[in-house]
């Protein structure tokens, strides 16, 4: 069973940038977005884990999910956050992201409450049934203590709405065997940038980046180089920018991006409470590697 793919390349798992006063600088949003396309972003993935949709009111989320699809204009798919612990929630946000034109809607698996397997099953299909939109699975097992089994995906994939996966589990075993069970009825997209070469290598379709903030073009043309069959210059890229990857992470997500989007001299802002801004150690490590990639 092969279904349409959303996209093909690198999304950016956006920041929202804020102002002082930490509401939502939509001028900065816009620019963001602008410069993400112009260097070659292949879908803008909004109001995710990076762009603090937990720390959002739900009319804030579907504020930035209809300036991005108004922003962005159908130059490349817009992905929409959907996901909630809470499945009635969940619902009522897919379907406002629906109403606001998004492209397609990331859902990530239930927290804190960490459902069955088989509440996954029953979770996701009531998502997949509630709007007409193609669903990204987000499976994050560090953040949710819930992990999607490859035996799930294979039922999982059955829905004709359910169509993707960003898998940040980071096992590459179990990624194998999701690909293995599903094949083309579910696209991978690698969760982590660190791992975006091997699951392409495994026929993943692509990532969901936040490196893509800082770098856009690079993250771009690593996976671009793999498609063109340049796959030696691929692995080269994804590990000449493995130590800021890893500074990009050096502290939860968002807080490094937004600081090294600040670095950069961008207006991102500090991230709202309960996140921090990055420490001052961390912070030099950052600037190291966003200089050692010749970004800064």
């Amino acid at each position: 069973m092969s279904k349409k793919t959303i996209f093909t390349g690198t999304g950016v798992a956006i920041i929202t940038p804020m102002n002082e006063d930490l509401s939502i600088n939509w001028e900065e949003y816009g620019r963001l977005i602008e410069h993400q396309i112009s260097n070659g972003t292949d879908s803008i993935v909004t109001v995710g884990t990076t762009g603090e949709a937990s720390a959002m009111t739900e009319k804030e989320q579907v504020e930035c999910i209809r300036f991005a699809v108004e922003k962005v204009a159908g130059r490349v798919p817009v992905v929409a956050g959907a996901g909630s612990n809470n499945t009635a929630h969940a619902i009522e946000i897919s379907k406002q992201a629906e109403q606001a034109g998004a492209d397609a809607l990331l859902q990530v698996t239930p927290y804190y409450n960490k459902t069955s397997q088989a509440g996954l099953i029953s979770h996701f299909f009531a998502l997949a049934d509630a709007t007409s939109l193609p669903i990204i699975l987000y499976n994050v097992p560090s953040r949710t203590g819930v992990n999607i089994q490859p035996a799930t995906y294979q039922k999982l994939c059955q829905h004709p709405n359910i169509v993707a996966t960003k898998e940040a589990s980071g096992d590459l075993s179990q990624i194998a065997n999701i690909r293995y069970l599903c094949g083309d009825a579910l696209d991978l997209y690698s969760g982590n940038d660190d791992q975006t070469v091997p699951i392409l290598s495994l026929g993943g379709k692509g990532v969901i980046s936040v490196l893509s903030n800082v770098a856009p073009r690079q993250a771009h043309d690593m996976c671009q180089l793999y498609f063109d069959g340049k796959v030696q210059e691929s692995a080269d890229l994804q590990i000449k920018l493995l130590p800021l990857i890893n500074a990009l992470f050096s502290d939860v997500n968002p807080i490094p991006v937004k600081e090294a989007m600040n670095l950069l001299g961008w207006k991102a802002g500090a991230p709202r409470l309960p996140l921090i801004p990055l420490d001052g150690a961390r912070k030099e490590i950052l600037k190291k590697a966003l200089q050692d990639a010749g970004l800064l």
